[in-house]
């Protein structure tokens, strides 16, 4: 076998949360001595600075960008999991803003929260415009576990989106689209919440459509 595929769900903590990413992964012959090839089913967005609309993916363990030590591929230890969870952990993290280059340097300035802070929100809607696509595009094999995820989250999904609207800060609730204790209400910027506010009814029946429970959010499906 030389051809993979594999999904990611977007984490709580972060502007990705229940999305489905999906990547594709090819090992070449000389596998494991290189690293495997990836691409990203991209949808035509760019959600993060490490994942191109055409499907590339920039990290370190590919060899597509710079690294040192276990940062890059070792072919004695590296695997698929190690890029997997790289993937998750370090490419779709709550703060994807300083993950393009040189941004780090920000990390900690007024300017660079305020630009992630900037970032998270554009990220969160297109993550929803990622949901949708999927849902009416889901990839070749996956379409059953795509409709039962949906199926299972979408509730968690609009109570998401219900709790940004009112303000508090993308990336800041926890498991079941709960509030937490460091949510801080009237943190978004109206922009965001207009084009979330579009957005909302147009998930509702994507969501609807795969059966999610929500009848809790009927009155978004004649939302303007």
């Amino acid at each position: 076998m030389d051809l993979l595929r594999a999904v990611i769900v977007g984490a709580y903590g972060t502007p990705y949360q229940d999305g489905l990413f999906f990547f594709d992964f090819h090992l070449p012959p000389e596998y494991p001595a290189v690293p495997p090839s990836a691409y990203y089913h991209s949808g035509g967005w760019r959600i993060n600075p490490n994942l191109y609309e055409e499907g590339k993916v920039c990290l370190s363990l590919l060899n597509t960008w710079t690294g040192r030590g276990n940062e890059v591929w070792d072919s004695t230890s590296s695997s698929i999991l190690q890029v997997l969870v790289s993937l998750q952990g370090l490419v779709l993290n709550s703060k994807p803003y300083f993950n393009e280059a040189g941004y780090d340097k920000q990390i900690g300035t007024a300017e660079g929260e305020k630009n992630s802070f900037s970032y998270n929100e554009n990220t969160f809607l297109l993550n929803c415009k990622t949901m949708m696509h999927v849902m009416r595009k889901p990839p070749k094999d996956f379409e059953e576990l795509v409709r039962e995820h949906f199926k299972r989250h979408g509730h968690h999904i609009l109570k998401a989106c219900d709790a940004y609207m009112n303000g508090y800060l993308i990336g800041s609730l926890t498991k079941e689209a709960t509030i937490s204790n460091k949510s801080v209400a009237n943190a978004n910027s109206v922009g965001f919440k207009l084009m979330l506010v579009k957005i909302m009814p147009k998930l509702y029946l994507a969501l609807n459509e795969v059966g999610a429970d929500c009848q809790e959010f009927k009155h978004l499906q004649h939302s303007s």
